[in-house]
């Protein structure tokens, strides 16, 4: 996340909890596969190298996850030495739904919390879904250069044809997560998207605030909407200025990183994207002639 210093916010506090298998109306039943504490946690530890490593450690973890062969790849983006990593989830229908995160990091600090935060859970997340077939496909992306300006989202975003626009019903953007618990940057997010996830937090007894962060810079979500495709960055940076002072710093490091809220946002998350899914079902493509 480019970061600068904070803004006022609007907060709504919710409770904390989940089981795997919900009733929702009016989604149903939301079913996912179980990704335990341990194999997240133990991905969140694998930040370590410079920019390269982690781009291929993303890649790994993906392939671990059972994203492979010809779901998993690599697209080059002019303007930037690494590629964005792409891991797809076919579902049943046309429509998709896009989950980003950006893997690179600033010099300073580990880039734990800013964002391998983010990235590390793409794979969980796939992990988490693919027990079961969906309508919608879902594409994962790490972006590479977020910290240069957006340069992977950017690229990914205006490379994709007015079909591929139209086919999209939700991008959900992760940047620096585990700070606190599960946040939402409202004023630059869906409306739409932002109730849903508010509804199920509620529904499922999870705290989640709605904090603005204006003046944090930007965000890689941003290119999405700029495409009229709807957009909702999740993120943690807490009201209080020391914990936000982690980013682009020294202090950002792994021990920085509060597993509780962590683990609780990944469960949360998880659940969302299934939800999307249920929630706005995609229609059958047409039988061939």
């Amino acid at each position: 996340m480019l970061f600068s210093h904070r803004n006022t916010r609007s907060t709504l506090v919710l409770g904390a909890a989940l089981l795997l298998n919900v009733c929702l109306s009016p989604a149903g039943t939301i079913r996912l596969q179980p990704v335990s504490r341990e194999t997240v946690e133990a991905r969140l530890g694998r930040y370590g190298g410079n920019n390269q490593r982690r781009e291929q450690t993303l890649k790994e973890m993906f392939e671990e996850a059972g994203c492979d062969g010809r779901h998993v790849s690599e697209q080059t983006v002019r303007g930037s030495k690494l590629p964005n990593v792409i891991c797809v989830l076919p579902g049943s229908s046309d429509k998709t739904i896009l989950v980003g995160a950006h893997f690179d990091h600033v010099s300073e600090g580990d880039g734990v919390v800013d964002n391998w935060s983010g990235a590390s859970l793409l794979p969980s997340l796939y992990e988490a879904l693919k027990s079961r077939k969906r309508s919608h496909s879902y594409v994962f992306i790490g972006f590479t250069d977020e910290e240069r300006g957006e340069v992977g989202s950017r690229f990914y975003a205006r490379a994709m044809s007015k079909d591929e626009v139209a086919a999209v019903d939700a991008m959900v953007n992760m940047d620096t997560l585990g700070l606190a618990p599960t946040a939402v940057w409202a004023s630059h997010s869906d409306k739409m998207l932002t109730s849903a996830l508010f509804y199920l937090a509620s529904e499922l007894g999870f705290k989640v605030e709605a904090i603005n962060v204006e003046k944090v810079g930007s965000t890689d979500s941003e290119q999405f909407a700029a495409r009229k495709i709807p957009s909702i960055t999740v993120h943690s940076l807490p009201q209080q200025s020391s914990d936000a002072r982690v980013i682009h710093s020294s202090k950002d490091k792994l021990a920085a990183v509060r597993r509780d809220d962590y683990y609780d946002t990944f469960r949360l998350l998880s659940t969302y994207l299934a939800y999307l899914d249920e929630l706005s079902p995609a229609p059958s493509p047409p039988p061939h002639p």
